[in-house]
């Protein structure tokens, strides 16, 4: 049952510039509402092109001196800002909650993840080295050192706001970089209360900077601006793609960690018991509104009527509660316009012969999770992303069946396997094309030193502490001759 709790009420946020909020120059304001009922919680500024270009030269200003800040002491501020998080846990974890419409053991697990990469990014600070290099000169001394690039624009989802914050913040600071943070309409309040956070940390005024609006009218600002030299984003392939061409076209560096389609795939030899409680993890976190989430799940033959019996058993005792329960699995999805998209998916399926084993309906903004069977290209839901509780399960007959439809999308960002078989395992984990796959867990899983990402239409680069070093340092050459 949905809970029927008055929303809470948050304050207005303005941008955070030069270390304070600042008003909008627009003087316009949008409302945040909250996914469960979508009563306005608060009103945030509606950033226009004076409001990106003041935030970027305030980074650009700040990274002359910043850059220069010693491993020491961006180690500690990255150490007292994990201590903060620590300390205003409960905090955070309330507005993931009202915000974006977290169960609180997801919330709770976003707070995990943002300690992780605040006390990684921490170490980083130490790993920044170079290199000495045999010189064909008489007497010539040859070495490579890095450098910070500068100012990196990082645009956040709204599904993970505290993860994404965290660690496309947390590690360009590490390297003595500055950051512009455009997050989602969505979730403006978590990364607001972020800026602050770093703040009281003793985060120098100017290295973090926020705002919020309509990422449409005041994208292209952020990413063509000439002091931003570097982009990463999470978000849609459509989005991603026009971010691709206008850093390519200016020539910046950039990340996209972008869609997923990701499929899961059950042997013959699986452990049910293990494979039917990662699937529903895989796909049911976060009511699917996760871009690993694994909407394909394939079977193979001789376990499926078992397995779909057991999954959509499971699937239909997921808990929709008290969001603050922990027994609440699924929340409501974030808008109205994502809701009729995962509506039509369901609708479209439906109407053109799919079973619905279970689901398939609504509590108010959350949609039942949904098992679909008997699903065929000419349906919405065999290619498209969803982004919802909403998985098809197909049968399979080999491995190398598994392996061909696993490849047969335009996504590759993670894939799972359960099989007892370590030859099929690694067979699945060489072939399949994907940036992350597992075998015997869950297609959801991140930490904060792995290469994370995708391949094909899944994105570009990868996100971790030595990835990061790498894309966001700049390598210089140097001799001297003795």
């Amino acid at each position: 049952m949905t809970s029927t709790a008055t929303s809470k009420q948050y304050d207005s946020v303005d941008h955070w510039i030069a270390g304070k909020g600042v008003a909008p120059r627009s003087a316009k304001y949008f409302p945040v509402n909250n996914p469960l009922d979508d009563a306005v919680i608060a009103n945030a500024a509606a950033g226009n092109i004076d409001d990106i270009n003041s935030a970027i030269e305030t980074a650009h200003e700040a990274f002359q001196t910043f850059r220069n800040t010693l491993p020491k002491e961006r180690e500690k501020i990255l150490c007292k800002a994990a201590e903060l998080l620590e300390r205003d846990r409960q905090e955070f974890v309330d507005i993931l909650v009202d915000e974006i419409g977290s169960p609180i053991k997801k919330a709770g697990f976003e707070v995990e993840k943002g300690l992780a990469f605040l006390r990684a990014a921490a170490g980083m600070t130490r790993q920044v080295t170079g290199k000495t290099i045999p010189s064909d000169a008489p007497g010539k001394f040859s070495m490579s050192i890095r450098s910070p690039i500068g100012v990196v624009a990082a645009i956040t989802p709204f599904n993970v706001p505290l993860i994404k914050g965290t660690r496309l913040s947390c590690n360009p600071i590490a390297l003595g970089n500055t950051v512009v943070m455009m997050p989602s309409e969505e979730a403006p309040i978590l990364t607001n209360r972020l800026a602050r956070l770093y703040s009281e940390a003793g985060l120098p005024d100017g290295v973090f900077n926020v705002v919020s609006g309509n990422g449409y009218e005041i994208g292209d600002a952020l990413t063509t601006h000439p002091h931003v030299k570097m982009v990463t984003f999470t978000g849609s392939c459509r989005v991603g793609q026009h971010i691709r061409e206008l850093c390519g076209k200016h020539n910046k560096r950039m990340t996209l960690e972008l869609g997923g389609k990701s499929p899961l795939v059950v042997m013959a030899d699986a452990k049910l018991e293990a494979a039917v409680p990662g699937a529903i993890q895989s796909i049911f976190m976060y009511q699917g509104q996760v871009c690993m989430g694994a909407s394909r799940v394939y079977v193979h033959e001789d376990v499926f009527d078992e397995f779909v019996k057991r999954f959509a058993g499971a699937a239909s005792g997921l808990k929709m509660g008290d969001l603050r329960d922990p027994n609440t699995m699924i929340g409501p999805i974030i808008s109205e316009r994502q809701r009729e998209r995962v509506r039509s998916h369901i609708e479209d399926a439906r109407a053109k012969g799919a079973t619905i084993v279970t689901g398939g309906a609504w509590d108010g903004n959350r949609c039942q999770p949904t098992v679909l069977t008997d699903v065929t290209p000419e349906m919405t839901v065999y290619a498209e992303e969803t982004f919802g509780p909403v998985v098809s399960v197909y049968p399979i007959r080999s491995l190398d069946e598994a392996i061909e439809r696993s490849n047969d999308s335009e996504f590759g960002l993670s894939a799972a396997i359960y099989t007892q078989n370590i030859d099929s395992a690694m067979r699945y984990v060489m072939e399949v094309e994907s940036g992350m796959v597992h075998v015997n867990g869950s297609s959801l899983h991140d930490e904060p030193h792995v290469p994370f990402g995708g391949t094909k239409e899944s994105g570009f680069g990868r996100e971790g502490t030595e990835e990061d070093i790498e894309a966001m340092t700049e390598w210089k050459w140097v001799t001297i001759q003795l």
